[in-house]
């Protein structure tokens, strides 16, 4: 299988980002650390930092931790999403509905709630510590910066990334001039990144999506959402992805921040499932199912806040629990291949999922005969 096609300005991905095998690890805010961004870096991958609930300090830090452990590339993700609009109302019932749960940890639910981080199209801050830091490699989620903040990235020397979760999404990133499109399928854990949360949303899987885009845009495609293994990667390439970014793979890595109950969520019994919700922080996202995910599907659930503000309630929610010694209120993001999980390091993490690569590719040549 050739990895190395070229992309529309006559360069491959793996050249572009400077990396050495189609692997590249999810940005995963509040999961991916700077230890496991370098480690997966220095095994020949892409590591990525998901910063987009930090602040610009917050992100520097993030950022010179990971260049310490590192000279390779390595990638910071961004969050593009419309700033959270205000409803006292619309909270306030939210934090009623959710009252008698925090009662039953001897906790009050919040007076009101708060946007506990900001989008990056409002952040300045951030915006200029990227112009000063000049990562490699930065990608958008949820949507797209205004258009002279992509041009002064670019003009900056990074290399610009965003993710899509439909053909109209990528056409709107290749028109704003970025370097590849993250093709985010309906499998893949954490939150979706569709550019309008209130509009359409086809729900198209990861091997359809590649497809379609690898067909009707002029951009590399990076395959996401559901991919675990070698044999997955390869199948992502084999539909004109030039590369697999993988997220729920990573989480049981050494280098993960995930906590014990996380971790142990991927081996309970019987297995876990994973569903959408929006109850945990007001946008979709793909979790294992939990006592917060049915709160979210219940007949009499109120109106869920904006994004980020729901998360606001969810995390106090969570925290009031997890002193009691429960973790059924968890942010437990997980894909829809959970139980292909491994807890190994990163970076032996990378290496198996390239000699399992190559060992899909050589069977397909071997059963059929023909290179693929």
């Amino acid at each position: 299988m050739d990895t190395t096609t070229r992309s529309g300005n006559g360069r491959s991905l793996l050249s572009l980002l400077n990396i050495a095998t189609p692997i590249i690890q999810a940005p995963m805010a509040g999961v991916s650390t700077p230890a496991m961004a370098a480690a997966v870096s220095e095994a020949g991958g892409l590591g990525s930092l998901g910063v987009g609930a930090m602040d610009a300090d917050g992100a520097r830090k993030a950022i010179r931790e990971t260049r310490a452990l590192t000279g390779k590339p390595f990638n910071v993700n961004l969050f593009c999403h419309a700033p959270a609009v205000a409803d006292a109302a619309r909270e306030k019932a939210w934090l009623d509905y959710l009252a008698p749960r925090f009662a039953e940890y001897g906790a009050t639910a919040p007076a009101s709630l708060r946007e506990i981080y900001k989008t990056f199209l409002a952040d300045e801050a951030m915006f200029h510590m990227l112009l000063e830091e000049k990562p490699a490699v930065v990608s958008f989620h949820f949507g797209l910066p205004p258009q002279e903040k992509i041009d002064a990235l670019h003009a900056a020397g990074i290399v610009l990334l965003a993710s899509a979760t439909s053909l109209q999404e990528a056409r709107q990133i290749e028109a704003a001039g970025i370097d590849a499109i993250v093709a985010q399928g309906i499998e893949a854990g954490g939150h979706r990144g569709v550019f309008d949360p209130a509009g359409y949303d086809e729900g198209l899987g990861t091997f359809a999506l590649v497809r379609v885009l690898a067909r009707h845009t002029g951009l590399p495609v990076i395959a996401a959402g559901g991919i675990m293994d070698g044999a997955g990667i390869a199948a992502a390439l084999a539909l004109g992805a030039q590369a697999a970014q993988l997220g729920t793979a990573f989480v049981g890595c050494a280098e993960s921040s995930a906590d014990a109950a996380y971790r142990a969520a991927f081996s309970a019994q019987p297995e876990r499932t994973t569903t959408l919700t929006r109850a945990i922080s007001g946008r979709a996202a793909r979790g294992f199912t939990n006592r917060f995910t049915e709160l979210g599907e219940a007949p009499d659930a109120p109106a869920i806040p904006d994004y980020p503000t729901t998360y606001d309630a969810g995390k106090a929610l969570h925290a009031a629990a997890k002193a009691k010694g429960n973790s059924d209120y968890a942010a437990q993001w997980a894909g829809q291949a959970a139980p292909l999980a491994r807890q190994l390091p990163a970076a032996e993490l990378v290496s198996q999922l390239k000699a399992e690569l190559k060992e899909a590719i050589a069977g397909l040549n071997a059963r059929y005969g023909v290179g693929v």
